[in-house]
Formats: C-alpha cells, structure tokens, sequence
C-alpha cells in the first residue's frame, strides 16, 4: 500500500508539472475551430510524457505537422488505388481526392495510415478464432461528417467489416501501461462482438483472460454492462467487457449516445480507468478509476500488442460502428492530458456530413415506388410495423409519420458484394431488408454470410423498361417484386406463386425517389 501511495504521489506531482506544458495546448485547442489543427492530440500526449504510438484518423490530422496520407482507397471500377492525404500540413483530410478518385464507382478503405511514424497501419483483418476471413472492407462513403467546416469521411464499420495489425511496432505488451481513445459514432451501435479499437492479441486468436486491452462501444450485455439500456462504453479485456472492478454489471458506467463520442481507456500495473464525453463540447465524465478486475486473469495483464478496429481480438465481427480518429500511447496519461486531448477534439468542429437523397450511393436515403399500373403506382416498399415483413402499401407526404419513415430506407453497400447494395432501415437501425424462403423481411444483421448474401441486391434497368430492378445476388434469377402487396424475390415464371409471369416485368421494377421519412 505504501508504495501504490507513493506511485499516485508521484504520477501527481508529475500531472501538475505537466500542466504548464500542457496550458498552451488547451487554450490553443479552445480558443477557436479554425485553430484547431495548429496542435494535434498527439502533441499533447507528447508534451505529457505519454507519446502516441499509433494514431489513425480519416478525418484529419493527429500532429500539427503532419503532412502524410490519412488512408487509402481502392475503386471497384479498376481495383486502383490512391492515398488520401491532407488539404495543408496539420489540416484536415482532401476529401475532394477521394470524391473525384471514385466518380462514377464504388471505393473501400483498404489502409488507415498511421501518424505516429511507429508504422502502425491497419489494413483488411484475416481470420481469426472466432470467425473467417479476410474481413470486409468499409465503404469509403457512408460516414460522411464536416470537421470545422470542411468535408471528410469516417468509417463505417458493419456487420462483418474489421481491420487489424498483428506485427506492430511500440505497443503495450505484458503489464506495461498504455492510453488510448477514440471517436465514435454514438448512434451507430448493436448487440454484436464487438466493435472494439485498441489493443488485441496478435494471433487472431483467444488466448485467454487480460490479453486484450481495447474499447468497446456498443449494448452488448452478454459480457458486461452498465446503467440503463446502452449503447456503454467498455473495456474488452478479452473474455469480459469490463466497466469496474467487479464483472458484469457496473451502475457507473453510464448509457451514452452524443452523435461524437469520446472514448478513453488508459490501463497499467493492477489500475485502469474508463472515460468519455461529447467529442462535440464539454469535458470528460470518469467511469471508473480504480484496481484491475477482481477476475482471474486480469492482474497482471498480459497484453500482446496487435492493434483491432471494428472487431474482437479472435475476429468476432457481428458488431458495427463508426470510427473517426483514435491515438494509442506509451505510458499512463494523466487526466490533465486527456483533459487537454478533448479540448482539443471539441475545437476541432465535428459535425454531421450530408449523405443525399434519391439515389443510389451508399449513405442515401430513399424509397422505393412501385411502378406496377393501375393498382400500385402510389405505393412503397416498407416494413410491417405488427412483425417483420416487408409490404407495399400506399403513403404519400400526407401519410401519418410512422408510415413514411417504415417507407424509407438507407442505400448501404452490398454486405455481400459491395458492386451492389442493400437496405437498412432509416427507423430500425441495423436491421436490413433480406429474404428468407424468398419472402421479404426486416432482420438485424448478425454478421453471418449468409445473412450478408439474402441481403444484398444488385441493381439493373427496369425489366419494364421502367426505372430499376434489384436481382438477388445468390438467386441470380430472382428479382425483388411485390405480389399481392407482399414482397419476394421471384423468377419471371416458377413453381411458387409470386413466379407468376402476370405483371412480373412491371411488379419488379421500381423508382428510386426522395424519401418519405
């Protein structure tokens, strides 16, 4: 006890000699947005004795002087690829190199670059224990934001997507203390293992209790929890999302859901901490403070030093996310530095991007009018709200507001082949239209790749002639049609009835039109 006294001594005597250093930080960071890149977090943490050994951001610079490509993307169209980089040295991202590199065709992110110099990259994750692999890749449009006014792109982690380094250079290992935070959506969450950041085993594998020390965010409960219903964020410590000293359930650890979450996690020698707050303004809440988990396995830890983004350490990758930036030390920060580090992200500027409406980019949100005259002209593809199927039914800009939202879906790339596309539903987040014995319905995805391929349509001209198809991409006969007001995929001509040939070209074509909702 003596001891551990004299480490908090001097950790604090340490945290006020760093806060002259650090002042010129914060009131730079908080002075103004258009400020806002003339330092970065990693400077800070410098400045506080704990440097960044890896640092990944899509959105912008993480140094004040760092001038080298944020990520890279591949286009479908040609399979090449280019490095986004920065619009000035310390700035934010070019995302205009990445608007006019991907006209016309669909691109993934296939590196997230990073800063440190450490070479700390992350790129497409292999299998691991828990499922196969390589992972996919995220869409490099469908988390658009502005970051003090000026246009970028996050990554949006689904069902199925994760990105990893298992040969890292600098990270934590063992017992040895480390920091780490990030930026998340706090509206794109599930149930799923695990949407995690940090730091993981380097075989891919489960290798047993403390071997992870990474972020979570999400509602999972089957491992760990907090007050209310989520979405919490945790500590994946492997075998246990952890929130305080005890497993399971930890009434401090409060449910969160700013738009731009801050999510801190810093662990050494038998403590860790866990804290958070609006990556949009105000400070930092403390979560927990206090002794590793009173589990076996726990203390000392043994971390190994690979580095996950968007999935568990043995690659469980059921969860989704949105990732923006996030940094990892060497050493045990102190709060003065990571009170400093959100001053610095709350000036950056985050805001929400425009994702458009009406067409069929990933991000955009639509409806879907069926075309078949004289019956269904006025009619849209929605879920039932009384079970899970999915109908047609008559709405317009006058219909009750529950009805125009069911009727209105976001464009997602394909969870199966990303030349395609699928649907999720504006209300029910994570839930996608799929069918399943050739009926439609609204399911959550569970990152399983048959799920990913009932979901996935690719679409072609109208079979009418009229507006546009979506054929099945593992029934390359069937098409999505309506029949007596229910939704299938169905050949032109079959065995079951909505193979009917009646009517099929025009019940099988629809317009892409402006959302209801």
């Amino acid at each position: 006890m003596v001891k551990l006294s004299i480490r908090r001594l001097g950790r604090a005597l340490l945290a006020t000699g760093a806060t002259a250093a650090l002042a010129v930080g914060m009131l730079t960071a908080t002075a103004a947005t258009s400020q806002a890149a003339t330092q970065g977090p990693c400077d800070i943490y410098a400045a506080g004795g704990t440097p960044c050994v890896a640092a990944h951001s899509t959105t912008r610079a993480l140094y004040g002087t760092y001038n080298g490509p944020l990520y890279q993307v591949r286009r479908a169209s040609d399979s090449a690829t280019r490095d986004i980089g920065l619009l000035s040295a310390g700035g934010y991202a070019n995302a205009a190199a990445q608007d006019d590199f991907c006209a016309g065709t669909n691109c993934v992110i296939t590196v997230l670059y990073d800063q440190s110099g450490k070479g700390n990259h992350l790129t497409q994750a292999p299998a691991g224990g828990a499922a196969g692999g390589p992972d996919n890749l995220a869409n490099a449009f469908e988390a658009p934001v502005t970051v003090a006014g000026h246009k970028a792109y996050g990554v949006y982690v689904a069902p199925g997507t994760g990105y990893r380094n298992n040969h890292t250079n600098g990270i934590a290992t063992g017992d040895q203390p480390e920091g780490m935070y990030a930026i998340f959506d706090g509206t794109h969450f599930n149930g799923g293992c695990c949407f995690d950041y940090g730091n993981a085993e380097t075989n891919s594998l489960d290798t047993g209790n403390g071997h992870m020390e990474a972020l979570y965010f999400g509602n999972n409960k089957s491992w760990g929890s907090g007050s209310g219903n989520g979405p919490w964020v945790m500590a994946d410590l492997e075998n246990g999302l952890f929130s305080g000293v005890n497993r399971g359930f930890n009434a401090g650890d409060p449910s969160v859901s700013n738009r731009f979450l801050t999510a801190m996690l810093k662990g050494g020698p038998n403590q860790w901490a866990l804290r958070g707050g609006d990556a949009r303004s105000g400070g930092l809440s403390t979560f927990y403070n206090g002794v590793r988990p009173n589990a076996t396995g726990y203390n000392p830890m043994h971390k190994e030093g690979a580095i996950i983004l968007g999935i568990g350490g043995d690659n469980s990758k059921g969860a989704q996310g949105t990732f923006y930036e996030g940094v990892m030390t060497s050493g045990y920060p102190s709060d003065a530095t990571e009170n400093a580090v959100q001053a610095n992200i709350t000036a950056a500027g985050y805001n929400s991007g425009s994702t458009g409406t009406g067409t069929l980019t990933p991000g955009s949100r639509i409806s879907l009018r069926a075309t078949t005259a004289p019956c269904c002209t006025s009619h849209y593809l929605r879920h039932n709200d009384a079970d899970t199927k999915v109908v047609i039914s008559a709405a317009n800009d006058s219909s009750p507001a529950i009805d125009k939202a069911d009727a209105t879906w976001i464009v997602r790339t394909g969870l199966a082949d990303t030349s395609c596309v699928s649907f999720e539903s504006a209300n029910s987040p994570g839930q996608f239209l799929r069918h399943y014995n050739y009926q439609l319905y609204l399911n959550t995805d569970n990152g399983a790749s048959a799920f990913a391929q009932d979901a996935t349509f690719c679409p072609t001209a109208g079979n009418s002639g009229t507006g546009t198809s979506f054929r099945s991409v593992n029934f390359s006969t069937k098409y999505l049609r309506h029949y007596n007001y229910t939704a299938y995929i169905a050949s032109n001509g079959g065995s079951n009835p909505w193979d009917s040939t009646n009517s099929w070209a025009a019940d099988t074509s629809w317009l892409v039109t402006v959302p209801l909702g």
